[in-house]
């Protein structure tokens, strides 16, 4: 498989910026995808933030069933992690997670009273790869759409500050991802939920290895009831094949990106890429 790699140069110059503002900020919120809540964790995070609280929030949570919404949820308490969950294209989740920014900022409040200092809006911030749902998050947080938001990565490309409410102020940034994606495995999950620049990678390479994984993950009824194919009986990039064969007149990339788009909307049903262990 090609080599995954995505680092425009917007990010770079956001990630540096970033890092100056989190001097400012009280509480940082990271998003990652709950398909995904490995491979979406960025791993330079902890080190940016260093003593500061974070909440955890894993966005997308209509795309996983709900039992694996509570392992998850079982497997960060395990780390000392309060995991939210949420769905910011609905607005689920949201009002709990508020209440968790505005209990972090009384916090920060009695802190500065008992320095003799006046209280003020707790300063937060969003961070996560692109394309999480960081924007779309921040738009339900106001109750307005004040950022845009779009199902691609790259939308976002300034750090701009956004009133919420009286008590908090919110950071929006755009999503950072590491300069060298290390963990090919990772890389490829990414660039299936479209997390990734589409530039960074082959429709047909990422779609073979979607089915590959699917079948690992035991999903593969979902290919014979959707695309009457059986992908047990053949590997990913055959089942590309045959599909463009079948279904678009022998037309194989416009398979790849039919597949890609179906999993991405959810036409194939709530399905993870990664389960917890």
């Amino acid at each position: 498989m090609s080599i995954i790699q995505w680092y425009p140069g917007h990010i770079a110059k956001a990630e540096k910026q970033l890092q100056k503002q989190l001097k400012l900020v009280d509480v940082v919120l990271e998003v990652i995808d709950a398909r995904i809540p490995i491979a979406s964790q960025h791993p330079d995070i902890l080190k940016w933030i260093t003593d500061k609280p974070k909440i955890l929030v894993l966005n997308r949570e209509d795309m996983i069933p709900d039992y694996l919404c509570q392992q998850w949820r079982e497997l960060f308490k395990n780390k000392g992690q309060t995991a939210y969950f949420t769905n910011a294209k609905a607005g689920k989740g949201v009002g709990i997670l508020n209440q968790a920014i505005q209990k972090a900022g009384l916090e920060m409040n009695q802190r500065r009273k008992n320095r003799g200092m006046l209280p003020r809006p707790v300063r937060a911030v969003v961070i996560g790869l692109p394309n999480v749902g960081k924007s779309a998050l921040i738009n339900r947080l106001v109750k307005k759409k004040v950022v845009k938001s779009e199902r691609r990565a790259g939308v976002t490309r300034q750090l701009r500050w956004v009133r919420i409410s009286e008590e908090i102020e919110m950071l929006d940034a755009p999503g950072v991802i590491p300069w060298k994606l290390e963990n090919q495995d990772d890389a490829v999950k990414l660039a299936i939920c479209e997390d990734i620049g589409e530039a960074s990678y082959d429709n047909q390479i990422v779609a073979a290895v979607l089915v590959n994984l699917l079948i690992e993950l035991d999903f593969s009824d979902i290919f014979i009831k959707r695309y009457m194919l059986d992908p047990l009986k053949m590997t990913g990039e055959e089942f590309i094949y045959h599909m463009g064969q079948k279904r678009y007149k022998g037309d194989v990339e416009r398979a790849a990106c039919q597949l890609l788009n179906d999993f991405r909307k959810g036409l194939m049903g709530s399905i993870p890429l990664e389960i917890p262990y």
